[in-house]
């Protein structure tokens, strides 16, 4: 079979790269034929650990292909995974006007049997709308079916969770379709959790907001933390142990971001809401999530009480280590902020500063944007850490202290540990302990 995956962001990219892997024959197709170009030249769009190189093997083995010719490869297609963007509204729905424009592309082309597989992350009942379109506008009496496919690529680990996944969720409405996904994952059989549809588009929306919860619990409890002399990691450690609960996402911080999380969240509460069913628990997740950047604050300006024209040094940019990414990042919210009370920043991070500069371009003596963290923190009144990238771990503390103007340090990841780093001379300010 010839799979085609449409559309080549981040879920695109990572998917057509992994079923080439899985050593199917893929095509990866997008409208945007620049885009296009630079990928089959080797240029990828997007930082994620792993991948250009699972993209360049794949290319070289023949297994890998890519065009902009989007009618061409729908009708080459027996498979088509599609993978195009659905930014979501102010009101927290799904914009999904790629989705109808991909299903009116396969309807348009529908010249012999496609499995059609939504890959992007949908509100449940989407696979309903998909079929509904391709069944209206479709030019032939050709068959066709729909399934659900949702990823859970975390960022910064996206290879290895595609070519190790903990599950596979399949959703489909034949035996036909069964049958296909099965083959084409057919390396995780034992993998396999085969639903109907409606419960495979729920899965995904359902699992990342459940994350959430968990990360705004822990940051709810570590608020408690600072009001007494609990210790919110020991508190998660403790917690941890408990099978039924875990240890992951128990981390205290300054809160999720990332392209996920956020909207999902979101999403999933104007779901619920528009099928009339109470969502006030992720609502008020969301909110606490939200508050972290107002909790930072207070921090600073604890430390530095008068922002207006101090230094400040922000390390990481990025919402989470590994990765490029800034959409919805705490940095944002902190950045806008410190601005806004007229102080002066130098930002660093490994990977995603070109990405913030189109938020923030530098600015003389207001903004400016380093080359690493030493010259990020040269002369500046404080230093805030905003991503756990495992360079900062690493950092020479005598080094940087020795070029701050102040030796003040906000860790808004609990990246070092309390005692450790007052030793050394700091004044340390972290998250939910003391």
């Amino acid at each position: 079979m010839k799979i085609a995956v449409m559309g080549t962001g981040y879920v695109g990219l990572v998917t057509a790269a992994g079923l080439a892997e899985l050593g199917h024959q893929i095509i990866g197709a997008d409208k945007d034929a620049e885009k296009i170009s630079r990928i089959a030249s080797g240029r990828v769009p997007i930082y994620e650990p792993g991948l250009d190189e699972l993209l360049a093997a794949n290319v070289r083995k023949g297994r890998l292909s890519f065009s902009s010719d989007l009618d061409a490869v729908t009708r080459e297609a027996d498979v088509i995974f599609v993978c195009v963007g659905t930014p979501q509204h102010d009101d927290g729905s799904a914009d999904m006007s790629q989705i109808e424009e991909a299903s009116r592309l396969i309807a348009d082309n529908l010249n012999r049997y496609k499995l059609v597989v939504e890959k992007s992350t949908v509100p449940v009942k989407t696979s309903h709308w998909i079929k509904r379109t391709i069944g209206l506008y479709k030019k032939t009496n050709t068959d066709f079916d729909i399934a659900s496919n949702p990823e859970f690529l975390r960022e910064g680990s996206a290879v290895s969770d595609f070519l190790q996944p903990d599950r596979i969720i399949v959703g489909v409405e034949t035996e036909r379709a069964r049958d296909i996904l099965c083959g084409i994952y057919s390396k995780f059989k034992d993998r396999l959790v085969v639903t109907n549809i409606d419960t495979a588009e729920l899965i995904k929306h359902a699992s990342n907001s459940f994350l959430a919860l968990k990360i705004s619990y822990i940051n709810l409890i570590s608020n408690i933390c600072e009001k007494t002399d609990a210790n919110v990691e020991q508190v998660a450690e403790g917690m941890g142990l408990d099978p039924r609960i875990g240890g992951r996402f128990l981390k205290a911080g300054i809160g999720y971001g990332g392209s996920c999380f956020p909207k999902d969240i979101k999403a999933l509460v104007k779901i619920g809401e528009d099928l009339g069913v109470d969502m006030s628990l992720l609502k008020q997740a969301d909110e606490i999530n939200l508050d972290r950047i107002r909790v930072l604050m207070e921090k600073v300006k604890q430390a530095l009480w008068i922002l207006k024209d101090k230094r400040i040094a922000v390390l990481g940019l990025a919402f989470k280590p590994e990765t490029d990414d800034i959409r919805e990042a705490p940095s944002i919210g902190v950045i806008r902020e410190l601005l806004r009370e007229g102080a002066r920043l130098r930002l660093y991070d490994p990977q995603a500063a070109e990405n913030m500069k189109s938020l923030f371009p530098a600015e003389p003596e207001r903004l400016e944007y380093c080359a690493s963290p030493y010259e990020a923190a040269e002369g500046a009144n404080a230093i805030l850490l905003m991503t756990e990238w495992p360079e900062f771990a690493g950092l020479d503390l005598n080094k940087i202290k020795a070029a701050l103007a102040n030796p003040i340090m906000v860790d808004g990841r609990n990246v070092f540990e309390p005692a450790a780093v007052r030793k050394l001379g700091f004044e340390y300010y972290s998250i939910g302990r003391k």
